[in-house]
């Protein structure tokens, strides 16, 4: 069976000698990288998740997260010393899937890492022992999207999606008009404990996906706001 591989893109070389040992102890084939430069050069299609730290020389991590993203959804796991939340939302907004602050456990290091590769083969039909018999889509108003596959088509036109755009949006189109708080897509979508600080995740994800999906993403045709309750996919046509 191919090792899943992982591509870390870290400066500094201690971190990147202790995440590659604890990753290839549990048979992750790992490639390293000491700046944003040289991990676009090593990132190919056989990546299957690549872990960032934000604070590099040159290219900084979110720069080298945005230069990803013009060619894969690969899942990007950032590593930050930064706190403020405010730091956080740059990473998610450059197209990053979650993040992990330093100081980190090596145990949550991991257990981000299998989760965020868990989904990825799930969600992009990289499981072996998936095969797709059929094109199962659903489709409401002008968005086609495969229920199996990350694969969406507004009007016609195919949208690149991170893998979480894509379940946000799967989940919503599923149960079209019911209305999602905050708590219900990220412990749906994240699969991990919600706090208060994951409302904005879930914002910044919901705005990025209406800026893929919507015409005017400021009066937004399907994704609507219901005000202090959350949000609802509206399948209605124009």
């Amino acid at each position: 069976m191919k090792r899943e591989q992982v591509l870390i893109v870290e400066d500094d070389e201690d971190i990147r000698e202790g995440v590659r040992i604890l990753l290839e102890s549990e048979n992750y084939d790992v490639r390293e990288a000491e700046n944003g430069k040289k991990g676009l050069e090593l990132l190919d299609e056989d990546t299957d998740l690549v872990i960032l730290d934000i604070m590099m020389p040159g290219m900084s991590g979110i720069r080298t997260c945005e230069e990803i993203r013009k060619s894969s959804n690969v899942p990007i796991l950032f590593l930050t010393a930064k706190a403020q939340e405010s730091d956080k939302l740059l990473g998610l907004m450059a197209g990053g899937d979650d993040y992990l602050p330093k100081p980190f456990s090596y145990a949550e290091l991991l257990g981000r890492v299998k989760a965020l590769l868990r989904r990825y083969k799930i969600y992009l039909g990289k499981c072996e022992t998936r095969q797709e018999k059929e094109a199962p889509y659903l489709e409401l108003g002008g968005i086609r999207l495969h229920e199996t596959f990350n694969e969406v088509l507004v009007d016609g036109v195919e949208k690149e999606m991170s893998d979480l755009e894509y379940r946000l949006l799967r989940l919503m189109m599923q149960y079209p008009r019911k209305i999602f708080s905050a708590q219900n897509l990220y412990e749906s979508v994240w699969e991990e404990p919600y706090f208060y600080s994951c409302n904005s995740t879930v914002m910044v994800h919901i705005r990025k996906l209406r800026v893929k999906i919507e015409k005017n993403p400021k009066n937004p045709r399907y994704i609507k706001t219901v005000w202090g309750k959350g949000y609802r996919f509206d399948a209605e046509k124009e």
